[in-house]
């Protein structure tokens, strides 16, 4: 996807929001926008999307898209389950694997039990969870985030952080603003700001291309996923340290096998994984994770700090 000369305002004569926007946004990659409130963030967010034309410029190459809009519309004549079933008919799927996919996305965000619900008598997280499953839905070739995480419990946003991971491991991409500058630190590709109606760079943050001195060497990102009973550690990946690799703790919390990371495993305690790899080789491990059979349930994706080095687990550094 392509944006060239792309400018953004409201009305013949009112003033630019955005200007001369030059981007492009390749399958599999995770860009974040800032700026302060008002500096055209969510203008760019609604471009992006389709839901906004440009009013100079250009947009080429979008492939189908979700969005999370900041506000969901929750006076709509939809029960939960209705809304997403809908939705999904939208993005082109058939009524069975909408309202299959719908379900399935409840039950992730813990929404399972509001199905039946109208819109109107959700509450705020609830309705924010059903906003982020609607976009979820198809599996988009660019998720567009506007405040996503805001509302959402912190399982919920650990659920959000997981799908983003999963769906730039499988080659779409995700542009995404956040209040939090904790939020996926580490993580995307790069970081734009908008600043006096252009997008630039944010100094340090757009990912180099790949040059080694050795394994591991430059920016690396720690993978946190938990599988079923016996699963084995992932296949040989270039420059991968495992750093733990042994039982799943005892689940608290609801994370047994009634949470995310059981369903469907049965009775036992799974096993835990850590794992640090390069920022390049990242989605290849994500994706490793995300395909095998049984798939790995991914916790967490973070930055890892150099000035916190830690030796290997052991045994484990050769079986990567």
């Amino acid at each position: 996807m392509r944006l060239r000369g792309v400018g953004r305002r409201y009305g013949l004569g009112g003033p630019w929001v955005l200007r001369g926007v030059d981007l492009e946004v390749p399958p599999g990659s995770l860009t974040r926008v800032q700026g302060r409130n008002g500096s055209g963030k969510s203008t760019l967010l609604r471009l992006l999307a389709g839901i906004d034309a440009p009013s100079a410029g250009r947009i080429t190459g979008r492939p189908p898209t979700a969005y999370v809009p900041e506000r969901f519309p929750a006076e709509l004549p939809f029960s939960a389950l209705g809304y997403l079933t809908h939705l999904g008919r939208i993005h082109g799927l058939s009524r069975a694997a909408a309202a299959r996919g719908a379900g399935e996305w409840l039950e992730r965000f813990g929404a399972d039990g509001y199905a039946g619900t109208p819109l109107a008598e959700l509450s705020k997280g609830t309705s924010q969870k059903i906003a982020v499953a609607q976009a979820l839905l198809a599996a988009p070739g660019l998720l567009v985030l506007d405040e996503a995480w805001t509302g959402l419990d912190q399982a919920a946003r650990g659920v959000l952080d997981t799908a983003v991971a999963e769906r730039v491991a499988d080659g779409g991409a995700v542009v995404f603003v956040d209040h939090d500058p904790r939020r996926l630190a580490g993580v995307p590709d790069r970081v734009l700001r908008v600043t006096e109606t252009r997008l630039e760079p944010v100094d340090g943050t757009v990912r180099p291309s790949v040059t080694r001195d050795g394994p591991g060497a430059g920016p690396r990102v720690r993978v946190e996923a938990e599988g079923r009973p016996g699963a084995g550690p992932p296949g040989a990946l270039s420059g991968a340290v495992v750093r733990e690799y042994g039982p799943a703790p005892t689940p608290v919390d609801g994370g047994g096998d009634d949470g995310p990371a059981g369903r469907g495993r049965g009775r036992g305690r799974g096993v835990r994984l850590t794992v640090e790899v390069g920022v390049a080789d990242s989605d290849g491990l994500l994706r490793t994770l995300l395909t095998a059979d049984p798939p790995w349930h991914i916790r967490a994706v973070t930055a890892v700090d150099d000035n916190d080095p830690q030796e290997p687990a052991q045994g484990a550094k050769e079986k990567a």
